[in-house]
């Protein structure tokens, strides 16, 4: 994934990658990935297998995700390489590693499993290994999807009312659509004033089809809120100049 785009993965069972962008602009070579990856399926295997047998687990099928990345600071300064799994979706194990300092800081089931000859291996892994090579794929794929990561998409913007025929009241929702990149602020007010969180409902960010996402937030009122009281929703984005304010029965596209 380069920021939220998938851009390759590397199937285990032929030990290749797919997907990328083209022979003659890959992200990273299919021997660094052979390298990285073969490790990191290898690792994940062996952390699975570990957690089974300390929780006493024999049949069923059990999960041990992990996701692992590097990035780029401002400047293009490397940041830390990173990495999280989990077991049965409970953490089990992280730990990160300062590319600038070369110190690795671990928790979770390596504090208890590593060694000290085990962390000394990984941590020269990742000095010469795996900081590289990713950082490397990383810049790579900036280059090569650059345009991709970094366009501003307007968001589509709504206040919606439905009608809730058991409490004979209605309710508002708040829909921004189609808008990249992710992060959106979106509030629904009342007479000009935010909602307060715990009575609003939603506000979960969901993907679309088209790499661009949306997300509603939605308050039920009474048939008399909803004649006494002004309702809005404002939103603020990066695509935006300003932000953008909506009564009912308007749409901004």
């Amino acid at each position: 994934m380069l920021d939220d785009i998938q851009v390759f993965y590397y199937d285990s069972n032929v030990n290749n990658l797919r997907n990328q962008p083209s022979k003659h602009t890959e992200c990273i070579t299919q021997e660094a990935a052979n390298l990285v990856f073969g490790d990191l399926y290898r690792r994940v295997k062996n952390i699975a297998l570990f957690s089974k047998h300390q929780l006493n687990l024999t049949g069923g099928i059990h999960v041990q995700q992990e996701w692992s990345g590097c990035e780029l600071l401002d400047g293009g300064i490397p940041g830390p390489l990173l990495s999280r799994g989990a077991f049965n979706g409970a953490d089990n194990a992280e730990w990160q590693f300062s590319l600038h300092q070369k110190t690795l800081r671990s928790e979770g089931l390596w504090s208890t499993v590593w060694n000290h000859i085990e962390a000394n291996t990984h941590e020269l892994l990742c000095a010469n290994v795996y900081g590289p090579v990713c950082i490397k794929a990383l810049k790579n794929c900036l280059h090569i999807k650059k345009n991709e990561v970094m366009r501003k998409v307007k968001p589509r913007l709504r206040l919606l009312q439905k009608t809730l025929p058991d409490s004979k009241g209605a309710k508002v929702t708040c829909l921004a659509t189609g808008f990249y990149p992710r992060h959106i602020n979106l509030i629904l007010l009342r007479d000009g004033q935010p909602v307060s969180d715990h009575q609003i409902t939603g506000g979960e960010l969901l993907p679309n089809g088209d790499e661009t996402y949306q997300m509603s937030k939605s308050l039920e009122v009474s048939a008399e809120e909803l004649q006494h009281h002004h309702y809005t929703c404002t939103a603020e984005h990066l695509s935006l100049d300003n932000k953008l304010d909506i009564g009912l029965g308007i749409t901004w596209i």
